[in-house]
């Protein structure tokens, strides 16, 4: 069986080479209240907006967020948008994407604004800008250049075609030649309607209507799509076909095995899009490490059930990989956890839209004892909702000392989960949940009586906003220091409790 915790270590070792069409993705957000008097429209009340890195650029991110770095090669234009976005992405990741963007003054950098109405989390409209025509022949050179000189330094490849003119015929014949010749895996997140220009790649991953377009034929059932993928591969000369099917999951099909589906995993869609850039993302960066295909498929199926749980483009983290794709708790602790802020945001929203009274309490939680319980517990009787601010491990480390934590982020989180008096458990890197009690803005903030008001991290932020700080009295001799002293004693009898 294949050992996804060990691989999963190695993912920071990796790099891999992205090329594809970049796009600035815009979202505004806002509340729709009334139609507007000059036309039978809805006006959107702004609230917000957010600017994203889109299109091939949100394969880069998602490879620079799992912890590997991504030599990103696209095209922009000379104007507003490109600048955003070169000096977005120089910012990624502390540096995990390095940027090769050829700037061609001819054309105009993609981008796309999208309005949202937050409460129905609805789509209203999309206005886009952009430049589809084929990239010139001096930006093609230009671009394979690049790449051609990033693939000695890279383990796997990622063509991300989204048709607007970077990958032509030309730039990806030079690329996936190039690859081959040294022996790197390509993948394909293809566009073009003529799939004869991906020959020769390693992996080619359409979605089911893609693949329907490119063998010309309805691919309804399970044994339709396996017999499809089949036919793409040898077609094109592919070992792997990763057919994703939304909801029902993906189909994969390697040369000379038998294919293999599996379903989508049970969770809250909040927005699919960017999902199969994140597959592409986490197939290439486990390829780049030889992992057998069907293993790099099951991480990427559970990667997308991650992002399809977020709001707009986003990426996954390797905590939260790893928490998804290895033996975890049930599904109800899995959905109170969060690793990216982003959910909580969410979250936050829908809480005080119900004019619920938030709280927060924070701490490491390295071996639950009954001390915990009783702080969770009384924490949870002076509010509606609970959040507990987990340290991660290096935080962790940094206020504990080498040793701790004994438990790993993802197990203590998933203990916490399981508690019912928890209803998230939110993971921060910072030495203390400063940042993270201005983003909850909690209407309470609870601590244990060993600290007093004053030294009570955010006290002043929370008191501010009109919350109020609450002590909790503890109980006596509960300790998780306490309890590693005791079992680090010789002759502790077996069965005599430490608290």
């Amino acid at each position: 069986m294949f050992d996804f915790e060990e691989a999963l270590k190695l993912v920071a070792r990796q790099t891999v080479l992205c090329i594809g069409d970049l796009m600035l993705d815009d979202f505004v957000y806002g509340e729709v209240t009334r139609i507007s008097p000059e036309a039978p429209t809805p006006v959107l009340a702004v609230r917000h907006s957010e600017i994203g890195i889109g299109g091939a650029g949100n394969v880069a991110r998602n490879i620079a967020a799992l912890g590997a770095r991504c030599i990103f090669v696209a095209l922009i234009g000379n104007d507003e948008a490109g600048l955003i976005l070169t000096n977005v992405l120089g910012k990624q990741n502390g540096g995990g994407i390095v940027p090769d963007l050829v700037i061609d003054r001819a054309r105009q950098t993609t981008r796309k604004v999208r309005f949202v109405s937050e409460h129905h989390s609805t789509h209203l409209m999309r206005a886009d800008w952009e430049t589809a025509a084929p990239a010139s022949a001096q930006s093609e050179a230009e671009l394979i250049a690049y790449a051609q000189a990033a693939l000695q330094q890279v383990g796997a490849v990622v063509l991300s075609d989204y048709a607007k003119g970077v990958l032509t015929p030309r730039v990806i014949r030079a690329v996936i030649d190039a690859a081959r010749a040294l022996g790197k895996p390509v993948v394909v997140d293809p566009k073009s309607h003529d799939y004869a220009l991906y020959r020769g790649a390693t992996l080619i991953t359409p979605n089911r209507r893609e693949l329907a377009a490119a063998v010309h034929r309805p691919v309804a059932s399970e044994a339709e799509v396996g017999a499809a993928a089949a036919e793409l591969a040898q077609t094109l000369g592919c070992k792997a076909v990763l057919v994703t099917r939304s909801e029902e999951g993906m189909t994969l099909h390697v040369e000379g095995e038998p294919p293999v589906h599996v379903p989508a995993y049970p969770v809250k869609v909040r927005d699919v899009s960017g999902a199969g850039d994140t597959v592409a993302a986490v197939m290439a960066v486990l390829l780049a490490m030889q992992t057998p295909f069907e293993a790099a498929m099951r991480a990427a199926n559970a990667a997308a059930a991650v992002v399809v749980g977020k709001r707009g483009t986003a990426t996954v983290s390797l905590a939260e990989l790893r928490h998804r794709i290895l033996p975890a708790a049930s599904l109800a602790p899995e959905d109170k956890i969060a690793f990216d802020w982003a959910v909580l945001g969410e979250r936050l929203s829908e809480w005080r839209r119900r004019g619920m009274r938030i709280g927060f309490t924070n701490g490491c939680f390295d071996l639950l004892h009954r001390g915990h319980i009783r702080l969770l517990a009384e924490a949870r009787a002076t509010c509606d909702v609970l959040i507990v601010g987990l340290n991660s491990d290096a935080s962790a480390r940094r206020l504990k000392g080498q040793g701790r934590p004994i438990n790993p982020a993802e197990g203590r989180a998933e203990v916490l989960a399981a508690l019912e008096a928890v209803d998230l458990v939110v993971v921060f890197e910072q030495d203390t949940p400063l940042e993270l009690i201005r983003l909850v803005r909690p209407n309470v903030l609870v601590k244990g009586a060993d600290y007093t008001r004053e030294e009570v991290v955010g006290h002043d932020v929370v008191e501010a906003a009109g919350g109020q700080v609450i002590l909790v009295d503890l109980v006596p001799g509960h300790s998780t220091t306490n309890i590693v002293r005791r079992a680090a004693e010789p002759g502790l009898r077996a069965g005599k409790s430490a608290s």
